[in-house]
């Protein structure tokens, strides 16, 4: 059980063929097995020739790398010698940081675009693999800082740091599976609604062709709240529920005052609904009140001056919603936007979402919508390779199956040492894996090739 060392080991190079991430060699069967490999050269096949690599190849350059935990475009150094790498990305020699920066800095909007209707085919590839039958979409935005010099980024709403220059995409996600329908790069200084009404047009019809006859829900937060995009969302038939702030011209502070009887959702939560008639946006909504008892007296402006009863003090919320469920089910609609908050933390921790890559906007902006491919295409061979464990459905509509973050993947499964031989003049990869991690390799080889 115990061995002997007496002192350091010598330390010498060589050039021999192995490979610190053998595992890469399962995803890249994935890829080409669901057929995702000939998408991405769907999306550049008009620019196939327009550089000794081939946007193709450097796609999947960028995906090998953020998958195996680059950051950065530097970071692309330490796979130079790595022959699963090279196999995955079909490259005999990979190119430079200068090479990488340029390619990214040419994709224009149009690519983007393409690009942005390969995560849907991806994210509903999981959703049909899933046998699911409901599609809810979750839009918000999220802060990215950035350097001084960095093009289009502006000084803007950041609560920790407001001084600092910054880009603040837009981002769409299907619930039920964790995955990003859509990326829109924009300046730190816009408003959280900005652009917001034509993504929803745009998703909402879709989803529908992708998933005819699914019901189709929408929840937002606060910051969305405005007519034109509750005039979208009552135009497109959906169902919706978007937390609606407390403003005084709603009249709604009245009705608070008064109200009796409450129901009740939890041991600290109540609620009632009633139709409120806005004047301003000639629309007659349902909206659901919510309070919250808290323990001690509410910081100073904490919330508009409503009342304070002997028996302890309250929060309150608002949700507009079109939905005719109780009250409870939609706090619990409601509070699965939560989901969306972890799949932003796992885009930015594990597959570089908030690396600003170059000074370009449309390089980071390019980066960005790989960033969500990369994620995108992890939650699908998960399903596809009986990793994600299916979880039951609940009024949250969070994700359907149990998902390893990437970086679990990359420590369980891809960072594998491993070595390409040629026995008999057969190409052959050889993994030194532990006997739990070589019957994990066995049952995604069955279930690739299923």
């Amino acid at each position: 059980m115990r061995a002997r060392v007496k002192g350091p080991l010598t330390i010498e190079f060589s050039e021999e063929p192995l490979s610190a991430h053998g595992g890469l060699e399962l995803f890249g069967r994935f890829l080409r097995t669901e057929g995702w490999l000939d998408r991405i050269r769907e999306v550049f096949t008009d620019r196939r020739f327009d550089s000794d690599y081939g946007s193709f190849r450097m796609t999947l350059v960028v995906v090998g790398l953020l998958l195996l935990g680059g950051e950065r475009l530097a970071h692309l150094e330490q796979l130079r010698l790595d022959p699963v790498f090279h196999r995955f990305t079909s490259l005999a020699r990979l190119p430079s940081e200068r090479t990488f920066s340029r390619w990214l800095k040419d994709i224009s909007e149009g690519y983007r675009d393409q690009l942005r209707v390969l995560l849907r085919d991806v994210a509903f590839a999981t959703w049909a693999r899933g046998a699911l039958h409901r599609v809810t979409i979750d839009v918000d935005g999220t802060v990215i800082r950035t350097g001084e010099s960095v093009d289009g980024a502006e000084r803007g709403f950041h609560a920790h740091h407001p001084k600092d220059r910054s880009y603040y995409p837009l981002t769409a996600q299907l619930a039920q599976t964790g995955q990003i329908l859509d990326v829109q790069n924009r300046s730190g200084r816009v408003h959280d609604s900005e652009g917001s009404v034509d993504m929803l047009s745009e998703l909402i019809e879709d989803a529908r062709s992708r998933a005819p006859g699914a019901p189709i829900e929408v929840r937002l937060d606060g910051a969305f709240c405005q007519k034109a995009v509750l005039d979208v969302l009552e135009a497109s038939g959906v169902e919706y529920a978007m937390k609606i702030p407390m403003w005084e011209w709603l009249g709604i502070l009245n009705r608070v005052r008064r109200r009796k009887t409450w129901t009740r959702i939890d041991d600290r939560r109540s609620a009632f609904s009633t139709d409120l008639r806005i004047e301003k946006w000639k629309r007659t909504v349902r909206v659901v009140v919510y309070r919250k008892r808290i323990s001690g007296k509410p910081a100073k402006s904490f919330q508009l001056n409503l009342f304070q009863p002997d028996d302890g003090y309250f929060e309150y919320s608002m949700v507009v919603t079109n939905k005719t469920e109780s009250e409870r089910a939609v706090w619990h609609f409601m509070a699965g936007r939560g989901g969306h908050e972890k799949t932003l933390g796992e885009l930015k921790q594990n597959v570089a979402f908030a690396t600003v890559a170059t000074n370009d906007w449309d390089a980071n902006s390019t980066w960005q919508l790989l960033s969500a491919l990369t994620h995108n295409l992890v939650r699908d061979f998960q399903v596809k390779a009986g990793l994600a464990a299916p979880r039951k459905n609940t009024r949250k509509r969070t994700a359907r199956f149990v998902f390893q973050s990437t970086r679990t993947l990359r420590f369980t499964l891809l960072a594998i040492p491993g070595r390409i031989c040629r026995p008999g003049g057969r190409q052959e990869l050889r993994l030194v894996a532990t006997n739990p991690a070589r019957r994990k390799i066995r049952r995604i080889e069955q279930q690739l090739a299923a």
